[in-house]
């Protein structure tokens, strides 16, 4: 049985925002290095020497990478390279997301689309190269809806096999109407929202400046998941299935049994396999108490990923090898999260 990476990343370079349309090389991103030879460090202890400046603000380039990824792998820059390296962990499909657009970035229309679309072109270039095992997330315009329809048909076409989204977008919970043309076009076109850890609102990310990932990232995305089953968002796009991409498994109970409350509050049941019936698919990571998640969770909707690309509390970049090896769960549960429920997910046949 073979493996799906659920969550590996590409690093941004130069070479992604060279796919600019001519009118918009003047929103090129740029890169500066800080002059002083002592790096900043961040919070998670990471070193930042090098940034991205998008629309007139500095965005950390190189603070969360993984030393156990090679330059080349890691940015794209030699195809090859990447794939050496998923054979070298056992890797037979990676989906690839983004780094820098996991935190808002913009608030300009303009600037957004010509950056998605660049990004979106890198991507199915890199795709083109190995379309068998690289698969990957588009990026949708969203300050532009009405940019969405031709990126995703564009993405879908070059091996796109899920749409991004952040916990929140353009300020807005990913459960407000607003977006309800996007998943309708989700379901027409058999791809997953993909929810990856991350904040696209500038207002929480600026509140909590000071505070670590899981402030800013974690537990928007965890709200993300309860935001969407309170609303009974998932039951009013009934083709569409959605992912909680990188926020570990841990807290499933409790968000379910937090739900099955209110729900009784509400005078409403939630069906036994609150998962299954809103399609919606949860990363877990090796360091989950599995069983413990399986039990409230069942185990049709969890899938996994390296977090290739990265350096952060999620990443583990031998996950797949490691949950073969545990001991705590069947072999057959081990196969539905590396291939079936992963492949079912991102609709990979």
């Amino acid at each position: 049985m073979g493996s799906i990476d659920s969550d590996a990343h590409v690093i941004e370079c130069e070479a992604t925002f060279d796919y600019m349309d001519p009118e918009f090389e003047h929103l090129k991103p740029m890169v500066v290095v800080r002059k002083s030879n002592i790096a900043e460090l961040d919070l998670e202890g990471r070193a930042q020497t090098e940034y991205w400046v998008i629309d007139g603000k500095l965005q950390p380039k190189e603070g969360n990478i993984g030393s156990n990824t090679s330059k080349e792998s890691r940015e794209m820059l030699d195809v090859q390279a990447r794939l050496d390296h998923m054979d070298e962990l056992e890797i037979d499909v990676q989906v690839l997301y983004p780094t820098v657009f996991l935190r808002a970035w913009t608030q300009n229309p303009e600037i957004e689309y010509a950056l998605c679309k660049s990004y979106n072109r890198w991507l199915a270039d890199i795709w083109s190269k190995a379309s068998e095992r690289l698969r990957w997330v588009v990026m949708p315009p969203l300050l532009q809806m009405d940019k969405v329809r031709e990126e995703i048909k564009f993405a879908k076409e070059n091996g796109a096999c899920g749409i991004f989204m952040r916990s929140l977008e353009n300020e807005r919970p990913i459960s407000d109407p607003y977006f309800y043309p996007l998943y309708d076009l989700a379901g027409d076109l058999d791809l997953p929202i993909s929810i990856h850890l991350g904040n696209g609102s500038f207002m929480v990310h600026e509140f909590y400046d000071h505070d670590s990932t899981f402030s800013k990232f974690k537990l928007p995305t965890i709200a993300a998941f309860h935001s969407l089953v309170m609303h009974e968002t998932p039951s009013k796009f009934p083709k569409v299935r959605w992912g909680i991409i990188e926020a570990c498994a841990n807290w499933l109970p409790y968000v379910l049994q937090d739900l099955r409350e209110r729900f009784d509050r509400r005078g409403k049941e939630l069906p036994d396999d609150i998962l299954g019936e809103n399609n919606l698919y949860v990363t877990c990571e090796v360091t989950d108490d599995l069983p413990y998640v399986m039990k409230a969770a069942g185990t049709d909707n969890l899938i996994i990923g390296t977090d290739y690309g990265h350096s952060d509390s999620a990443t583990e970049i031998k996950a797949l090898r490691l949950l073969r090896d545990k001991k705590d769960i069947g072999p057959e549960i081990v196969d539905k999260i590396l291939w079936h429920n992963p492949s079912r997910y991102y609709g990979l046949g």
